[in-house]
């Protein structure tokens, strides 16, 4: 891997990472004032099955500048993302730490999952964090 390569990698995790810590405090604080469809046709609760899943889901799709096409959040602690073939398949697993660091502010205290799909829609892999160890497991479908 080449110096830019290695530097493109830690930018785009550096700079997702920045985005979702600034803007955490927006999400969390914004309401919804009644369904809202976006330019796929998605319902309400298809981007989240709670008010706070919702504005999140939502707020991924704004934030991620591109890198994320598609973002859901079940039950307050299951993100799942499609990726968008932008993203090199090296990138995943920073872009995954990203997210679930942003994800940890927004609903802090209990243990999280990020979902990553390719934009196929096929799971790619699977972060899984532990707040009582303050660990983080990922894991590849086999």
């Amino acid at each position: 891997m080449t110096f830019f390569q290695r530097g493109r990698r830690w930018l785009t995790a550096l700079a997702l990472v920045l985005l979702l810590t600034v803007s955490t405090t927006a999400c969390s604080t914004a309401t919804t004032t009644g369904p809202t469809q976006t330019s796929a046709g998605y319902g309400q609760l298809e981007r989240g099955n709670s008010a706070q899943g919702q504005e999140y889901g939502d707020w991924v799709i704004g934030a991620a500048q591109g890198l994320v096409s598609d973002a859901y959040v079940r039950d307050d602690n299951k993100l799942g993302v499609v990726i968008s073939d932008t993203v090199n398949p090296g990138e995943v697993k920073d872009l995954s730490r990203s997210l679930l660091q942003g994800f940890r502010q927004s609903f802090p205290s209990r243990d999280l999952q990020v979902l990553m799909y390719a934009p196929d829609k096929e799971l790619i892999l699977t972060a899984d964090y532990d707040s009582q160890s303050n660990e983080v497991e990922y894991n590849t479908p086999e």
